[in-house]
Formats: structure tokens, C-alpha cells, sequence
């Protein structure tokens, strides 16, 4: 495993930045273990509701969780990470996730970003090469970090060689794809609404990126009231297909 990881570091000296993109495909593939397919952060239980039932809803909540979730909370917090992490400021990290878990009220939406960051983890460290990914796995292992997965990534993104708006980006479309992609299960709907509305979305993304990268930690909220009470809800429904 360690000739493993010297070779991709060797390799990632001399390859360009295209090369290094598909590195990033990688961990977004469906075959990429984090189990991201388990979780629906809440909208499982709009789906059990019937305020979500056909493609238009879906569509719709996907636009609300990237404008009033997405960029008011995980996006800052991919950006200040992304940041901290450049400065190899750890104590500061730490305390930017302790924020992140506060910004989570719903303990069912916390643990589900825990679960997949350490899942990352488990998945990325045997292929990676970066003492940093090893230091905060430590961190999680110790009790001294949470493992929520937007901290995680910013870490791997900048290890790297992303720039900001490429690690907010893709941080934000593989959110908001995986609740689409369940969705379409929960709901059900065909692969061809799914197709649909990710189309329609890509445009929306592009323009939420560019404003989460003007904010700051001051701008950090949560104006996802109704789906923090369907998150706390969901624990509560008679039959789920989700953790979340």
C-alpha cells in the first residue's frame, strides 16, 4: 500500500490538471462507496407527505435546497475549509466543523454528513497519497473531529490541486444529484425525469457557486426551516427507504 501511494504521488507531480479531473470523477462515480444512496436529508419525508410526487416537485426542491441550503450553509463551509486547509490551520478546521454540526439541527441530517465524510475516508485513504486526509482521519478516529463530509472533501480537493470554485462546484452538483437520483426512487419516477431535471439545474448551480464564493462565515444560516422539521420528522415515518 505504500509503493501504492508513493506511485500516485509521483504521478500527480508530473501530470496537468485534466489528467487530475478524473481523479475527481472518480469519487463521484456510483460505484465510489460512500453511501450517499442512503440518505435523503429529509425529503423522504415530503415524498411520504405527497408534496413531492412528480418531476415539477422535484425539480422544485432541488432548487430551493440549492439556493437556501446549499449556498447559505455547506457551500461557506466548503469555502472556508477549502481555505483553512491551504493554511494547514487545523485547530480552526476543528473549530469550523463545530460550527458546521451546530448549523445542523436535525441530529438525523447531522449524522447522515457524518456518516458519508467517514465513509470518504474509509474509501479514499487506501488510493490516497495525502498526509492531510491521514491526519484528520486520525483527528475522526481520536474524537477530536466529527468526519462531515464537506470538510473532508475540501481537504482531499485541496491536496489535490483544485481551485475553489471547481471543489464548490462539484461539492455542490454531487449533492444535489444524489437527492435527485433518490428521489426517482422514493417517488418513483423514470431515469428520463432525473436526466431532466439535472439538465435544468446545471445552469442554477453555475450561479449559486459564484455567490457562495462572495460569502463569508458571516453570511452562515440556515433558511431551511421546513426542511430541518421533515428531517426531524423522518425518524418518525412508518416505513423508510432511507437513513435520512
Amino acid at each position: 500500500m505504500k509503493k501504492q501511494r508513493e506511485d500516485l504521488r509521483n504521478h500527480l507531480n508530473i501530470v496537468d490538471t485534466n489528467i487530475n479531473l478524473l481523479y475527481l470523477m472518480h469519487i463521484h462515480d456510483s460505484a465510489f462507496p460512500m453511501g450517499s444512496y442512503t440518505h435523503s436529508f429529509g425529503m423522504e419525508t415530503y415524498i411520504q407527505s405527497d408534496k413531492i410526487s412528480k418531476k415539477e416537485d422535484l425539480l422544485n426542491f432541488c432548487q430551493s435546497y440549492i439556493k437556501e441550503n446549499l449556498v447559505y450553509n455547506d457551500a461557506i463551509i466548503v469555502k472556508e475549509a477549502f481555505n483553512l486547509c491551504q493554511e494547514k490551520n487545523w485547530r480552526k478546521l476543528i473549530e469550523l466543523e463545530s460550527i458546521y454540526e451546530a448549523m445542523k439541527v436535525a441530529s438525523e441530517s447531522r449524522d447522515a454528513s457524518r456518516m458519508i465524510g467517514k465513509q470518504f475516508l474509509k474509501g479514499i485513504l487506501p488510493v490516497s497519497p495525502f498526509d492531510d486526509l491521514q491526519y484528520w482521519a486520525n483527528k475522526v478516529k481520536n474524537n477530536e473531529a466529527k468526519g462531515q463530509y464537506s470538510i473532508v472533501y475540501s481537504i482531499y480537493a485541496v491536496n489535490m490541486g483544485f481551485d475553489l470554485r471547481t471543489t464548490i462546484m462539484t461539492f455542490m452538483y454531487s449533492s444535489v444529484v444524489s437527492l435527485i437520483h433518490n428521489g426517482i426512487r422514493a417517488i418513483p419516477l423514470g431515469q428520463n425525469a432525473g436526466i431532466e431535471i439535472i439538465h435544468q439545474l446545471i445552469p442554477l448551480i453555475g450561479e449559486c457557486v459564484e455567490e457562495a464564493e462572495k460569502k463569508s462565515l458571516q453570511d452562515l444560516s440556515n433558511h431551511s426551516i421546513g426542511l430541518e422539521i421533515a428531517s426531524m420528522k423522518h425518524r418518525f415515518l412508518g416505513s423508510r427507504l432511507f437513513i435520512s
